[in-house]
Parts: structure tokens; sequence; C-alpha cells
């Protein structure tokens, strides 16, 4: 499966996608990145309108942190139970400055995209944002062709 992406300028963005992504990078200033100081940002669009943030929460005990992506769709599964997200807009600073090149989510914030998307039967438009160019995906499962679903765990 070829991960079909499309790749933007930021001043070719919609003033809707633009916004997102300032959230997103706005919400990289609550990041907690004493270790690593790679503060990262996540902004989603909920289907009936809201903007929920995440940033990325570090530990001493590095498993135990979270990226910005889970602690914005858990954040969103707890307290908007059956909303969806239409978009999520991720984005890093580092060293006082948003990043050239756009960030993307490892694995496991994938995955828990994926569930999201399986979960509300719909998909979550990304949007990588750097200060060169912004990619965009139409849904997580472009990004992880071959992933582990729940149906696999149910008794047949």
């Amino acid at each position: 499966m070829e991960v079909l992406y499309r790749e933007w300028l930021p001043g070719q963005l919609t003033k809707k996608d633009s916004a997102l992504i300032q959230a997103a990078l706005k919400a990289a200033e609550n990041a907690y990145a004493p270790y690593s100081g790679f503060r990262v940002g996540a902004a989603a669009l909920l289907s009936d309108g809201t903007m929920v943030t995440g940033s990325n929460q570090e530990n001493a005990a590095y498993p135990s942190g979270l990226c910005a992506e889970r602690v914005a769709l858990f954040y969103i599964q707890s307290q908007f139970p059956g909303k969806s997200v239409k978009v999520m807009a991720i984005a890093a600073v580092h060293k006082g400055k948003q990043t050239a090149e756009p960030v993307y989510p490892c694995g496991s914030c994938r995955q828990v995209m994926l569930e999201h998307e399986t979960i509300h039967h719909k998909p979550i438009r990304l949007l990588f944002a750097g200060t060169g160019k912004v990619m965009e995906v139409e849904s997580t499962a472009q990004l992880m062709p071959f992933h582990f679903t729940g149906s696999l765990l149910k008794n047949k």
C-alpha cells in the first residue's frame, strides 16, 4: 500500500488548517520535556467543532511518559465519548523554534489513532507541520497498512 500524501507550503493552507497548526504549536508550550527538550503539540478538531489539544509529557522513567497525540486522544475519549476526530495537527518545537521538518507520530500513537478511526468508522486527516512544509494524509491507516485491530481479539 502506497502512502498517499500531499505536501503544502505553510502559506497554502486553509485558515482552519493554519489555526489548527497554531493550536498545536501553542500546546507544545505546555509540554513537560525537561530531558529531551523536544516539545510536541497536537491539536484535534472534533466532529462537533470542538478543538482539543495535548502535549508530550516526559518522565524520568522514560517509558512512563506520553506523546502529545495520545494525551489528546485519551482526553477526547474520556471527556468527549462518541465524538470522532476529523483532523489532527502535530507540530514540534526544539531549542525555542518550530522544527523545519514535520514530525510524525510514533508507532504507539499511530496504533491509538487507528483504534480511534476504527471505533468511529471515520478516518482522521493528519497534518504534520514544519516551518518549511506541511505534510497531509487522509487517514492514519495509510501510515500503518498492516495494523493490529480489536477484531483479532474476539472469539469466533
